[in-house]
């Protein structure tokens, strides 16, 4: 008892030594120093923005007071691990951070970091908050986030109630909001949406203030400029392929298939990069199973086996060569007979042409793209016929034709809404998109069959157009003095390109036939197609390259124009 009492002051000495400790280790866990003992767990960040914020807490000297300041931010839906016993300043709590973000080397110690109690959530399908969205960028609406099914359209304006959403991208964005108005509920892309009702109802000031007086002279009843879209349209995707800045193309219609080695061997003689391969022109090229449900007339009328072209596009890709499957689009006779209730209807007779409002029709032929990148492998899917018919105007100006416009949708802006709708989708499945367009658009105006040069150059991969020399008309001779015919096109369409944010890769369709066909005077040479492509780099469009079209693919023409592949045009 004596040894114990004569030991007391020292054994009292060392236990306040251990309190004090205790003491100033949970002081030093709570704003610096040591972990905590206690095991981290992992949250979500979670908010109604892209964006959370991570804050650092500071004690004041004389008060001991913890004050809280935004340090940096993180993306919302981040994966974090916290330590689970809060640190409370005034009344909100902050949950410590086990891992810091990384830093600039330092011999300091780090400082430790917090997220809002708030802030944080257990399951990552909590972490996106936003109640609603107002509709930027008229938008398609869909049925599930992982098909091209459409269940709808909102226009621009249009307010949302958010329901749900499919994932939250990398930077805390969301890729695809599950959205309700009035009784239609479905999924839209998180890009075409705003915040706010007054940041929907904006327009991209800088570019719509220089397309919105680009009109025709009289009314073409095919929507003004102002209706169309013009914010910034990323047309980033996930691919290691790079599309070809510049592509010296040949033309395959779908007979080619039977010769495919004479055109690969044809290509390499004369330094051709890259080929269109048609896909589907008047019928399809190949029995592609999306055809029977949209188009059985299509699939039963389709000229070759599968597997037989596939191992053609196999070589061309095997060769080096770029491929590019041509879809004709709205010009389609048998998706017509198999649908005639999507087609125009004109004076009590449905026209062979489904209408470019039709849902049912877009649906068929970005699906048979999207099949055909991922079960062909094709590296670009080219639309063409991406437009109302030839006599739309005359149909629009009496008042005789039922265009089955769903939407209410200008004729233009059907257009650029496909164009947005067909991007998303080739882009998801892996392949570059690009579309044909008429000589014609490259006069200033919105063409009378929806076609308007910035509004599709905004959202394709690439563009082009068809300035044929012997197009321009019959009464006078357009096509002997070809380079001025071409040129005088391409500054007309190179001013086209610096009125669109973004512009597509300008990659334009050549004559390549004789010409006129009529009465030939001027057979398709090397210097024929090659003066064509000089006029393009001289004003400033032939970077893109050139397609050479004939429509007979003949090899026998492609390697008379070989000369013109092997050029250099930047060399006067």
């Amino acid at each position: 008892m004596k040894t114990i009492v004569k030991f007391l002051p020292a054994i009292i000495s060392v236990v306040l030594i251990a309190v004090i400790c205790i003491v100033l280790s949970v002081g030093l866990t709570s704003c610096g120093g040591n972990k905590p003992k206690e095991a981290a767990v992992a949250k979500y960040a979670a908010s109604d923005t892209t964006e959370v914020a991570v804050y650092e807490l500071t004690e004041n000297e004389e008060t001991k007071e913890l004050t809280a300041t935004q340090a940096y931010t993180i993306p919302r839906g981040s994966l974090v691990n916290v330590y689970p016993t809060p640190e409370t300043v005034g009344e909100v709590n902050y949950l410590r951070l086990e891992e810091e973000a990384p830093s600039v080397e330092s011999d300091e110690e780090p400082p430790i970091h917090y997220l809002l109690e708030s802030d944080l959530v257990d399951d990552q399908g909590a972490c996106v908050r936003e109640t609603s969205r107002f509709v930027r960028t008229s938008v398609t609406v869909y049925e599930n986030p992982d098909t091209p099914d459409i269940a709808s359209f909102f226009k621009k304006g249009t307010a949302l109630e958010v329901t749900g959403f499919d994932k939250v991208n990398d930077d805390g964005t969301v890729e695809m909001y599950k959205v309700k108005s009035g009784e239609t509920e479905g999924y839209v892309f998180g890009k075409y949406l705003a915040a706010t009702q007054e940041e929907a109802d904006a327009v991209n000031t800088e570019y719509y203030d220089l397309n919105k007086d680009k009109i025709y002279e009289t009314e073409l009843y095919c929507g003004a400029p102002s209706s169309m879209d013009y914010f910034p349209y990323d047309k980033s995707f996930d691919t290691d392929k790079e599309i070809p800045q510049e592509a010296r193309t040949l033309y395959m219609n779908a007979g080619t298939i039977d010769y495919i080695d004479n055109y690969i061997e044809c290509a390499k003689e004369i330094g051709c990069n890259a080929f269109v391969i048609d896909i589907k022109d008047g019928g399809l090229a190949y029995h592609a199973d999306v055809a029977k449900e949209y188009s059985p007339t299509s699939f039963d009328k389709s000229l070759h086996d599968i597997a037989d072209y596939k191992a053609c596009v196999d070589k061309v890709k095997a060769a080096g060569i770029w491929t590019i499957g041509r879809i004709v689009v709205f010009n389609d006779e048998q998706f017509a007979a198999d649908n005639p209730n999507e087609c125009i209807y004109n004076n009590g007779v449905n026209q062979e042409w489904p209408s470019a409002y039709s849902r049912l029709a877009w649906e068929y032929n970005v699906k048979l793209a999207v099949s055909a990148v991922e079960e062909m492998g094709f590296d670009e899917i080219q639309f063409d016929y991406v437009r109302f018919p030839e006599n739309t105007f005359f149909m629009s100006r009496d008042g005789s034709a039922d265009f089955k416009n769903t939407y209410n949708e200008e004729k233009a802006e059907a257009i650029q809404n496909f164009c947005f709708y067909a991007a998303d989708q080739i882009h998801k499945a892996g392949a570059y998109f690009s579309v044909d367009v008429f000589g014609e658009c490259s006069n200033g105006y919105v063409t009378a069959y929806g076609q308007y040069w910035p509004a599709i150059s905004l959202v394709v991969d690439a563009i082009s157009s068809m300035p044929y020399v012997d197009h321009f008309g019959r009464d006078v001779d357009t096509w002997s003095d070809y380079y001025t015919t071409v040129y005088n096109w391409a500054t007309k369409a190179a001013e086209a390109q610096t009125i669109t944010p973004n512009p597509a890769i300008a990659r334009t369709w050549l004559t390549c036939y004789d010409v006129p066909y009529w009465d030939p005077v001027i057979s398709a040479n090397s210097a024929f197609l090659g003066g064509q492509v000089q006029a393009l780099w001289d004003a400033g469009i032939g970077q893109g390259g050139f397609i050479t079209w004939n429509a007979a693919s003949n090899v026998n023409i492609y390697y008379n124009v070989g000369e013109a592949f092997k050029r250099d045009y930047t060399a006067k």
